[in-house]
C-alpha cells in the first residue's frame, strides 16, 4: 500500500470521526423525541426507570382533535392541511419560476445578464428575517378588508414571499443544468417550428429531470419548515406554529407534543433519505444518465 493510499484512508477516517462527532448530539436529540412520543413522559438522558411506553399519544394524535394543554381541543389535521398547502405552493412556484428563469438566462444573451445573476446570488445570501420588515409593509398595503378574503390572501402571500427566497438558488441550479445541454437539441426543435415555450416544456424539461425534482424537493421542504413567514402572515395555523405555541404553554403534555413534532419531521426525513443520489447529482453540478 503506497503512501498516497495511506494518506487518503487516514483523511477519510478523520473526516468520518468529525462527522460522527457532530452527528451524535442530533441523533440523541431525535431519538429522545421519538421515544418520548411513545412514552407517558418525556425521555431525558435515556433514563427509562419511570417511563412506561404506550401508543396512546399517537392514538390521540390521529383522532384529530387534541388538547396539548388540557384545555381547548385543536384539529391537528387542519394544521397538517395548511402546512401541506404552503409547502406544495412554494414548491410549485419555485419550480416554475426557477426553470423558466434558468432557461432564459442560460439561452438568451442580454445586457445586464451577469448583473442579474450576481444580484440573485446576493439575495440568496440574505436571511429571510432581514427582508421580513419590507415584506410586512407590502402585506399591509395589499391585504383585503374582508376576513374570508384575507384568509385566502394570507396563503397566497406566504407562498409567494417564501418562494421568492428560494428562487435565486433555483435559477442558479437550473441555469447550470441548461448550460450542460447542447444547443443542437434546442435549435432542431426551433427549426421545426416549435416555440420557445414549447421547446422548454417538451424538449428541455425532460432532459433535466434531476434538477427539476431537486428544486421541487427544496421548495417543498422550505415551505414545510418555515415558521417566521407563516407565523407573521398566515391566518391559519400550521404544524410548526402549533408546536411552537404549545411549547410556550406551562401545562403542555409534552409526550403528545413530541408525537406531533415527530409527525412534522417525517416528510423532511423521507425526502432526504429517498433523494440522496439525486441531490448528489445536483451538488456535483452535472446530469448523469
Amino acid at each position: 500500500m503506497g503512501d498516497v493510499e495511506v494518506r487518503s484512508k487516514s483523511r477519510q477516517i478523520f473526516y468520518s470521526i468529525i462527522l460522527i462527532a457532530f452527528s451524535v448530539p442530533v441523533i440523541m436529540a431525535f431519538s429522545m423525541l421519538v421515544l418520548s412520543s411513545f412514552a407517558n413522559q418525556m425521555v431525558t438522558n435515556f433514563d427509562f426507570s419511570k417511563v412506561r411506553f404506550t401508543l396512546r399519544n399517537w392514538q390521540l394524535l390521529f383522532q384529530g382533535r387534541i388538547a396539548i394543554t388540557g384545555g381547548l381541543r385543536e384539529n391537528i389535521f387542519l394544521y397538517l392541511i395548511s402546512t401541506a398547502i404552503v409547502a406544495l405552493g412554494v414548491a410549485i412556484v419555485t419550480t416554475l419560476v426557477g426553470t423558466l428563469s434558468g432557461y432564459a438566462i442560460s439561452r438568451i444573451r442580454f445586457k445586464g445578464r451577469k448583473f442579474v445573476l450576481l444580484m440573485m446570488l446576493m439575495l440568496h445570501a440574505l436571511p429571510g428575517s432581514i427582508l421580513i420588515v419590507g415584506v410586512y409593509f407590502l402585506y399591509r398595503l395589499w391585504m383585503p378588508t374582508s376576513l374570508n378574503a384575507l384568509r385566502y390572501f394570507s396563503f397566497f402571500y406566504v407562498i409567494v414571499a417564501r418562494a421568492a427566497l428560494e428562487v435565486p438558488l433555483s435559477v442558479w441550479l437550473m441555469k447550470g443544468f441548461f448550460d450542460l445541454l447542447p444547443w443542437e437539441i434546442e435549435w432542431s426543435a426551433l427549426v421545426d417550428g416549435a416555440s420557445r415555450l414549447k421547446t422548454w416544456a417538451k424538449i428541455m424539461m425532460p432532459l433535466i429531470k434531476p434538477g427539476v425534482v431537486a428544486i421541487l424537493i427544496f421548495g417543498f421542504l422550505a415551505g414545510w419548515q418555515d415558521i417566521i413567514y407563516v407565523r407573521t402572515f398566515l391566518i391559519d395555523k400550521t404544524l410548526a406554529t402549533f408546536i411552537e405555541s404549545n411549547l410556550e404553554a406551562e401545562m403542555a403534555y409534552m409526550p403528545l407534543l413530541a408525537a406531533a413534532a415527530t409527525l412534522y419531521l417525517l416528510p423532511t426525513i423521507f425526502f432526504y433519505i429517498s433523494s440522496q443520489k439525486l441531490l448528489f447529482k445536483v451538488y456535483a453540478g452535472g446530469i448523469r444518465r
